[in-house]
């Protein structure tokens, strides 16, 4: 189950990205660790790489968003990174470069995160499309927040 304040984290995440030039890619919040860790990753705006400094640029007005939000009373570990080139699908280029290949779908659905595993088939304007034991389920883009590739399991 997803933190009760991710979305107030988010929109405020968002808000900071935004202001200092970024975009938000991704909040998540552990709180499984002590203290409680709170991951945020960005991209720039304009599409460049995300260096060191860019990351404690942001880190610094993310931390004082945060203190002056009093979202959480309790201590965290603030962390910032960019998504870089990992697992994760973002570009046109991407979905037809990794098409065929195992992926794993996060998405939102009314008020649940879900995640759907099968071989990317494509994205459309509208879905992004997944083959699951020969069935095709789409999936609306606009519930979609992270497409990642996957290792095949037997």
């Amino acid at each position: 189950m997803p933190h009760p304040l991710l979305p107030d984290l988010e929109t405020l995440a968002s808000a900071t990205a935004t202001g200092k030039g970024y975009k938000l890619c991704c909040v998540q919040v552990f709180t499984h660790l002590i203290p409680m860790t709170i991951q945020v990753q960005i991209r720039r705006k304009d599409g460049s790489d995300v260096s060191l400094d860019d990351c404690a640029h942001f880190s610094a007005s993310m931390d004082e968003a945060l203190e002056a939000s009093q979202l959480f009373t309790e201590a965290y570990v603030l962390e910032i990174s960019s998504p870089g080139i990992g697992d994760q699908l973002h570009s046109d280029q991407d979905f037809l470069t990794f098409r065929g290949f195992p992926v794993e779908i996060s998405f939102r659905d009314d008020d649940s995160d879900l995640h759907q595993a099968g071989l990317l088939h494509k994205r459309s304007d509208e879905h992004v499309h997944i083959n699951i034991k020969g069935r095709i389920q789409r999936i609306p883009r606009k519930a979609v927040t992270c497409v990642r590739l996957t290792n095949p399991t037997g």
